[in-house]
């Protein structure tokens, strides 16, 4: 939890808990006596620290999956990628996946560092127009493990949203770990005084990471996020010689269709394993370089490998519907003030 300090004992009930510095497992706890004071219960200051840094931010989109392997974070970073193909557009790729950061490797800057300066920490760029930061740039080797508790996770979130020298943007992309756990609470709950625009749900089609995306949806719900889509993955294979589409993972409930339909979502894609010339059968339907292996291994975007394909095409239908949902949140939000 992000209101457990880290000299906490393990049954602590957190810092703004009724039973904060009166339940038994804070017997002594170096932190009993201003817990009990009731001081604690105030807000946490980095919240309006925060919310002044992302004054200047007009988007915020978090990324989320209930289940891992499932293309979370090859979608946020292409989507990156997407949204920066507009020139006159600037945009960031958080990684807020502490102990996984894969953002590095997928977007081709690994084994690059982030530079201290006067107004922060620096964010390394892929492109003139696309800032990324990861905790994978201050690991000194890729296979560097990170072996952390909750708290100092939610330090180190806490030092991306308020330390790092962030500048205008149009949009700030979040990718997350998978889950409902300390990295998805500290980033909500951060920013919360700047606002986030809502979420995108990865899932692929089987019952079994279904159950954990209706999890996360909960969990969007309970923490009032709201959702922007879904994108179901691995919808299929489509066959490279007879064009036929084979269900690696069978969508024995409804799929994510099903889901949406269900739950009152949008569907914003059924993403299809699509090899090189394929033709996706719909927009909803598409899948290229994307999520091939080799593309995340080489640090490429398919967006600017194959700029016409169709597949390439169908996704910046996607990201339109993410902005017309952006643009017209920030018009209600217009109107609200």
């Amino acid at each position: 939890m992000a209101d457990i300090p880290s000299d906490a004992p393990e049954h602590c009930p957190g810092t703004t808990s009724e039973q904060a510095g009166k339940s038994s497992a804070c017997q002594g706890c170096p932190n009993q006596t201003v817990c009990a004071s009731g001081a604690t219960k105030a807000p946490d200051p980095a919240i309006e620290e925060i919310k002044l840094k992302m004054a200047t931010v007009k988007h915020k989109i978090l990324v989320l999956s209930g289940k891992g392997g499932v293309g979370k974070s090859t979608f946020s970073a292409h989507l990156a990628h997407a949204l920066a193909s507009d020139d006159s557009k600037e945009v960031a790729l958080l990684d807020i996946d502490i102990c996984g950061p894969s953002i590095p490797k997928i977007v081709g800057l690994e084994g690059e560092q982030v530079h201290q300066s006067g107004s922060g920490w620096s964010p390394v760029y892929v492109e003139d127009n696309l800032a990324v930061m990861s905790i994978g740039f201050l690991l000194g080797s890729p296979d560097d493990a990170v072996i952390w508790r909750g708290p100092k996770k939610n330090g180190m979130i806490k030092q991306f949203l308020r330390d790092v020298d962030w500048g205008e943007l149009d949009y700030l992309i979040v990718d997350t770990p998978p889950g409902t756990s300390d990295e998805h609470l500290s980033v909500v709950q951060y920013l919360s005084g700047a606002g986030i625009d809502g979420a995108v749900i990865i899932t692929t089609p089987q019952e079994v990471s279904l159950q954990d995306v209706r999890k996360e949806i909960r969990f969007c719900q309970k923490v009032k996020l709201p959702v922007i889509g879904v994108v179901e993955n691995m919808s299929g294979f489509v066959c490279p010689k007879c064009k036929n589409t084979s269900q690696i993972f069978p969508p024995t409930t409804g799929g994510a269709q099903r889901m949406c339909e269900e739950l009152g979502l949008t569907l914003l894609a059924k993403c299809l394993w699509t090899p090189r010339g394929s033709v996706p059968h719909s927009e909803l339907e598409f899948l290229s370089l994307c999520f091939e292996g080799r593309s995340c291994d080489e640090g490429k975007s398919f967006l600017n490998e194959v700029p016409d394909s169709p597949a390439a095409a169908a996704y910046q239908t996607i990201v339109q519907s993410i902005k017309n949902y952006c643009s017209s949140n920030l018009t209600s939000a217009a109107h609200t003030d």
